[in-house]
């Protein structure tokens, strides 16, 4: 007879992290979120993700699964989908010849960790 035992070694990585026992709203858009609301709410869950000790392994797993909603591992579903497209080198109409280097929410918002007030979860 052989005995199974669960494979947790893909998941595990979740146990750790910073938005575990968090509100989901914080990171998944609400039906009807208006524009503004959604710039905000972003910016408040990529600051937590900043801190988060699983980061990486939270977005690696977001851009494998083709997560299309939500903020995960620092990334919002139009940063994701902009990557994949620089990726696989379909253009975007929000990529210019001089693609930046790191993400941003818009040219008019800072990146998150870069403003003088630092937005705290609750």
């Amino acid at each position: 007879m052989v005995k199974l035992t669960p494979s947790t070694e893909h998941w595990d990585w979740q146990l750790r992290a910073r938005c575990r026992y968090m509100d989901s709203d914080l990171f998944f858009a609400k039906d009807n979120e208006k524009k503004g609301a959604r710039v905000r709410r972003e910016r408040v869950a990529k600051e937590i993700c900043r801190e988060c000790p699983v980061r990486h392994q939270c977005f690696e797993y977001a851009m494998a699964a083709r997560e299309l909603f939500g903020v995960w591992g620092g990334t919002s579903e139009s940063d994701r989908k902009r990557l994949r497209e620089r990726h696989s080198g379909t253009p975007t109409p929000h990529m210019s010849s001089k693609s930046p280097s790191r993400l941003r929410i818009s040219a008019t918002h800072p990146r998150p960790g870069r403003h003088s007030h630092t937005h705290q979860p609750a």
